[in-house]
């Protein structure tokens, strides 16, 4: 069976709540391994919710549908605050990037507290600016930047995370709105650890299944090398 971009494999999935340490309630869905404990954890930092970002952006919908079977990862997602899905609406307002930090930390704890191995940060646009921002904790074990703007977080951020030590892979698409793959090079120099990855044809949003397919295997590449690269079918069920 051919893996298409409606394809759901099996896993356990559960919805959950994050609390922050402000007092907020945000909602998602923890995805594990149908039969098998994680080898690793993704936690998803989801796209700009002013502009229709959210835990079901279609990159994060489809690493939940297709990760923890094939790749034997937990997908953690979730709505920052003030952000509404199909799984419901996080409390609170948007805040810019600054009282998102406390809804970081909320699903980092999630994952200490329930166990979840090998955590890693997986940023999409704003996400990426969360993740720089706020994602430097001794948990977390390395970062995927998907189309990352560099415009919230900036130079010292970028200086930080340097310091941080943790690894940290740029996907840049070849013809992104904000920033394209030779300004990143330079940009991402400052972190001595940091794979920038251009990726030929795509753009901001990764629309299409071949752009899927590489930003997925990227992320498995680096969090569960031995599961890569995903296969494109599996058997019938």
């Amino acid at each position: 069976m051919e893996i298409r971009a409606s394809t759901v494999l099996p896993a356990r999935r559960e919805p959950i709540e994050l609390n922050t340490s402000d007092g907020l309630t945000l909602v998602g869905e923890l995805a594990l391994p149908a039969e098998r404990p994680p080898v690793a954890t993704l936690i998803c930092l989801h796209p700009l919710p002013t502009h229709g970002g959210m835990m079901d952006s279609h990159v994060y919908r489809k690493a939940a549908s297709r990760l923890p079977a094939l790749a034997d990862l937990a997908v953690l997602r979730f709505n920052t605050r003030g952000t509404t899905s199909e799984r419901g609406t996080s409390q609170g307002q948007y805040d810019h990037g600054e009282g998102e930090r406390f809804d970081v930390a909320a699903a980092l704890e999630f994952a200490e507290f329930h166990d979840l191995p090998h955590p890693w940060l997986v940023g999409w646009s704003f996400g990426t600016e969360l993740t720089l921002k706020w994602g430097r904790d001794p948990l977390v074990e390395g970062a995927v930047l998907l189309s990352p703007p560099l415009r919230r977080a900036g130079d010292a951020d970028l200086a930080a995370w340097a310091e941080f030590g943790r690894p940290l892979v740029a996907l840049v698409p070849e013809f992104d709105d904000y920033l394209q793959p030779e300004e990143a090079l330079k940009r991402f120099a400052a972190v001595p650890q940091c794979e920038v990855v251009p990726v030929e044809g795509a753009k901001h949003l990764w629309v299409g299944e071949p752009y899927v397919r590489i930003v997925l295997n990227e992320i498995v590449r680096h969090v569960n090398p031995a599961a890569h690269p995903l296969p494109t079918e599996v058997p019938e069920p």
